[in-house]
């Protein structure tokens, strides 16, 4: 018997009392699983974001909304970035202090080696989720398309606290269409080889520089 013929068995036996007519969709799923683990208030969920994103190797930076422009323009002198990739919908007061800096608008003809040679990338983020450090983007507004946060070597992601973080990945989720593109982004790009030497920078930013807007 060879190992199709085993595999199929197991299904068919698994399957023997389950009426031939019956479709997965006349079967409800139950779903009384956790939504949140423990209780915690807005700062405390703020703080566990914080943390995880910390943990991940991602740089996070917390401030007020009128702290961001400034902010934003320190981390990009910062980098020495001299050419930003800036997604439509983007807050035009976000980069406003970055001067001496070039504005690269997403635009669907730009290729992966042009966008290999830009510095940093500015978006803003569909959903954070504290309890796994995760940021999600969905191609909405100051989001842009996905390549453009997997490609140049430095990613700034502004995350608006009140509105946008939530605790767990099921809350996440009920905010978040399935039918649009989602990047789940739990820190810098980051792989490890046999012996487990770890290497950033493989298969998206090597920096991610998350800001917290509070307030």
């Amino acid at each position: 018997m060879s190992s199709r013929d085993t595999v199929l068995g197991r299904v068919r036996r698994a399957l023997a009392d389950v009426p031939r007519e019956e479709r997965p969709d006349d079967v409800p799923v139950v779903r009384d699983y956790l939504q949140v683990h423990g209780e915690r208030t807005p700062a405390r969920t703020a703080d566990l974001l914080a943390e995880n994103l910390a943990d991940y190797r991602a740089l996070v930076h917390r401030c007020s909304p009128g702290d961001v422009p400034g902010l934003i323009a320190r981390l990009l002198a910062d980098r020495g970035a001299r050419t930003v990739v800036v997604p439509e919908g983007l807050p035009a007061e976000w980069l406003a202090e970055a001067t001496g800096v070039e504005l690269v608008p997403d635009t669907p003809e730009s290729t992966p080696a042009e966008l290999d040679a830009k510095d940093s990338v500015v978006t803003g983020c569909a959903v954070a989720i504290a309890e796994t450090g995760t940021i999600v983007l969905d191609g909405g507004s100051a989001q842009g398309r996905r390549r453009i946060t997997l490609v140049p070597d430095h990613h700034i992601c502004v995350v608006r606290v009140r509105e946008q973080v939530v605790d767990s990945v099921p809350q996440g989720l009920e905010r978040l269409d399935p039918a649009r593109p989602l990047t789940w982004i739990s820190g810098p790009s980051a792989t490890s080889d046999i012996e487990l030497d770890r290497v950033e920078g493989v298969h998206g930013p090597r920096t991610l520089e998350v800001i917290l807007v509070e307030g």
